[in-house]
C-alpha cells in the first residue's frame, strides 16, 4: 500500500487543501497525520489562512482514510470536533516485517527514542524539518511541515511506496529520498 505522511497543519486551511490535493494526486491508500492539526501554538506565527473550523471540515470529509497521532498542540477539545481518533500518542504500522513507529516528536525524538528493534523505522513531525536518514540501528524519517516549514525548507509531505520514502514539496519537487 502507498502511504502519505504529513505533519503540522496548524489550522491552515490553505495548506490543508494543498495537502489533500497532493494526497489525491499521489493516489495513496492512507494519509497518516503526525499531529498538530488545528492550533498554531504559542511559538509559531499564524499560518496562511488560519481557519481551524475549515480544517475540521476538510479533514472530517476524509475521516475513513486518516490515521493520526497527537501533537503537542492537539487537545481533548479537538477530539470533540474531529470525527476520527486524534489523541493517540503513537501508531504502529508493519512494513515487510519491520515496525514503523509514528509519533509527533515532542515526547519521543532522537534523544528519547521509543522502543525500536534494529531495522525499525521511526517517523515523526514536530521539528518542521524534513529528514530521511539511515542510522546505525534504525531509520529516522520526518516529512517536514505542511504549513510552517523551518530551516529554509518548503511546505512538504512524505510518500512511502515500494520500500522508498520520498519527501516532496507541494510543487512536486523531491527534497529527499531514502530506500528503506
Amino acid at each position: 500500500m502507498k502511504y502519505m505522511f504529513a505533519s503540522d497543519i496548524h489550522g491552515s486551511a490553505y495548506y490543508c487543501k494543498k495537502m489533500l490535493e497532493a494526497y489525491q494526486e499521489e493516489q495513496a491508500g492512507r494519509l497518516i497525520l503526525l499531529g498538530d492539526l488545528l492550533y498554531h501554538g504559542p511559538r509559531n506565527d499564524l499560518p496562511r489562512d488560519y481557519r481551524p473550523k475549515e480544517v475540521i471540515a476538510l479533514l472530517n470529509a476524509h475521516k475513513s482514510e486518516l490515521y493520526n497521532v497527537r501533537g503537542n498542540c492537539d487537545a481533548e477539545v479537538d477530539q470533540m470536533v474531529l470525527d476520527f481518533p486524534v489523541l493517540a500518542d503513537y501508531a504502529l504500522l508493519e512494513l515487510e516485517g519491520r515496525t514503523i513507529y509514528a509519533s509527533h516528536g515532542h515526547v519521543y525524538h532522537e534523544e528519547n527514542l521509543p522502543p525500536l528493534k534494529e531495522g525499525d523505522i521511526f517517523i515523526h513531525g514536530h521539528t518542521h524539518l524534513p529528514r530521511a536518514e539511515r542510522r546505525e540501528e534504525y531509520i529516522l524519517l520526518n516529512p517536514g511541515s505542511v504549513s510552517i516549514p523551518k530551516g529554509g525548507y518548503v511546505h512538504s509531505y512524505g510518500i512511502l511506496e515500494n520500500g522508498v520514502f520520498t519527501i516532496k514539496g507541494f510543487s512536486g519537487e523531491i527534497l529527499q529520498e531514502l530506500a528503506l
